[in-house]
Parts: structure tokens; sequence; C-alpha cells
């Protein structure tokens, strides 16, 4: 796993904000466009304003992306967005057409950037998450669909999201035993389920009905809703090859142990059924998927500790892996 650059505190991300202030030169925006840090996470996300008009510029982490990664993530999420009845944010280009643009960072490696327009929506509230799961399984199903028929350009490049990129010699967030309060006893717990999930995702396969094309990270922090619009999915950064079922892992991240998550995920269900087939097998292994992404998190919190929810869950979560771990385990979830 690549070190997180963007984790180094006030220092970098004064840097990376002025990389992201080189790359508007790029644009048509004006020389007096604000910018504003949005968030940070696996990348570093800005807003533009410019004479009141508003966009969005992410500013990628260096070494998680190749440049023709980055553009087959922009060919699906557009393809999505034209094909799909997906919506999803238009990538804006750059004055000379570029869908990325690379910007130099003296003493350091360029970064790549990429603009979108900027949607409007808030974060679906934790008050409705019953009534929101069942839309998002719904819009999961239509992506899965498209994902399905879709003919790839020929250059088009992902990462998976399987057994070896949770569990492999070079894990996608680092090892699940370096996270925040892994002790002897969390280990053990965690290593008899990391056994118990390689061989059940064995048993399940990656037969094309089951694993494909996938957003990787359907959380509600990922989905802007907004009375007018509707739902719109955003950052597709993690998008990738995985099981399907994954999406419904992803979507519960940080909540899976809501007393709600078994209404949440009925809900999502048929939403989901609304649009494509869940045969009963794949529904019978939800909690597999729901365990995977959790264990996989364990990990990305150990290697995010900069980051300000993984900084907010720390040891708790790992503390909870472990409890949902045990009834996962023996069969109470």
């Amino acid at each position: 796993m690549e070190a997180h650059d963007l984790s180094g505190g006030d220092d970098v991300l004064a840097r990376v904000e002025r990389v992201a202030r080189r790359a508007l030169r790029h644009y048509d925006v004006s020389p007096d466009a604000q910018v504003a840090l949005i968030n940070v996470s696996e990348n570093a996300t800005f807003l533009v304003t410019d004479a009141g008009a508003r966009t969005v510029l992410r500013v990628h982490r260096l070494g998680y992306h190749s440049p023709e990664a980055i553009a087959s993530e922009l060919d699906w999420l557009s393809a999505l967005r034209d094909e799909a009845g997906v919506r999803t944010p238009a990538v804006l280009p750059a004055l000379d057409g570029s869908r990325i643009v690379t910007v130099e960072d003296p003493g350091a490696p360029p970064r790549d950037c990429v603009m979108f327009e900027f949607v409007p929506g808030a974060e679906p509230g934790e008050d409705r998450l019953v009534e929101h799961f069942g839309p998002l399984g719904a819009i999961t199903a239509r992506m899965h669909l498209h994902a399905r028929r879709w003919p790839r350009p020929p250059a088009f490049t992902r990462f998976h999201w399987d057994d070896q990129a949770a569990f492999g010699p070079a894990p996608r967030w680092g090892r699940w035993q370096d996270g925040v309060g892994v002790d002897r006893e969390a280990a053990a717990v965690l290593s008899r389920l990391e056994r118990t999930l390689r061989d059940r995702l064995a048993r399940f396969g990656k037969g094309p009905e089951r694993y494909g094309l996938i957003h990787a990270d359907l959380r509600l922090a990922n989905l802007l809703v907004d009375g007018t619009a509707g739902t719109t999915v955003i950052d597709f950064d993690d998008c990738g090859l995985g099981w399907y079922l994954y999406d419904l892992g992803a979507a519960v991240s940080f909540i899976e142990h809501y007393p709600q998550v078994p209404q949440m995920i009925d809900s999502w269900v048929h939403g989901y059924r609304t649009v494509l087939d869940l045969p009963r097998d794949d529904e019978d292994e939800i909690w597999t998927f729901v365990m995977f992404r959790r264990l996989l998190l364990v990990a990305w919190i150990g290697s995010h500790t900069a980051v300000d929810v993984a900084r907010e869950l720390g040891a708790g979560y790992t503390e909870g892996s472990c409890e949902l771990a045990e009834r996962y385990l023996t069969g109470s979830l």
C-alpha cells in the first residue's frame, strides 16, 4: 500500500491547495476564483467559487491511481449518466479539452486534477435510513445492469476489490492487523473472521452474474439528495471490479451496528429487485459482504489516522467489529 501523502497535516494541505489554485489556470475561471477545502479522504476535494458559479475540483493523492485509471473512472460515470439514467456529476473539461489536468508541484511529483460540476443536494439524513435504502437499492441495480452490458473502452483499467485487495500481500488499505486497537484478543477474533470470509467468498465465486464493475463506496456520504433533481451518485474514485453485493456492504459503512440495519438491508433488496433479480443464494450472503467491508475499514482506519472520520472512530470501531464478527460467526446476524 502506498503511503497516504495527504495525511501530513496543515503544511501538506496548504501545499495541495496551492496545487488546486494552479490547476484553475487550466480552466475557464477567473484569477479571482475562491478555493475552499471540502474534505480529505483518498483525495483532496475543493469547492471553487467564481462570480457566484460553483464547481468542484478533485486533487488526487499520489500513487493511488494512474492517469489511465482516472480516465476509466470518468468513462464509466459519464456512461452511467448518459445511458443508464443514473445521475452523476458532469466532468468539466479544461480549456484544451482535457478531462485530467496534471499540475506541477515544485519539489514534489506532479498531481492529477479533475473538475466536476457542482451538484445541489445534501447527504441523506440518518433519521430516514430505511426509507432512503429502497431508492438506493434501485439505483445500485441500474448501475450493475449497466456494468454487465457496457462495452468497456479498450484502455479501461481499474483495480479489484477482492480477497487479495483485502488480505493479500499488498492490501489496498493496509493490513487490518495494523488497525487501531487491534490487540491480541481482537486479532484472534478478526483472524477467525478473515478465515471464514475467505472460505465463503471462494465458494461464492466470481461468476459474471456476481462479480463486475461496481462503485465500491456507495455510502450515504456519496449520495446527494435534492427535492427537485433526485439523487446524484458522486465520488467514483474507488470504482473497480468486485462483487456486486460489495456495494451493499459499502452502503452501511461505519454504521453496520445500527439496530435498523436489517430493515435497511430489506429495503435495499426490495428496491434492487424492482430493477434486477437478486437470487436467494446471493441474498443469503449479504452479511458476508457487510463484514468483508467492515474488516477492510478496520485497515482503512489504521492507515488513515489523520482523516477526521478515522480519528473519530479509532479503536471503538475495532471493538465493535469484534462484536459483530462474533455474531456473524455464530450465525446470529
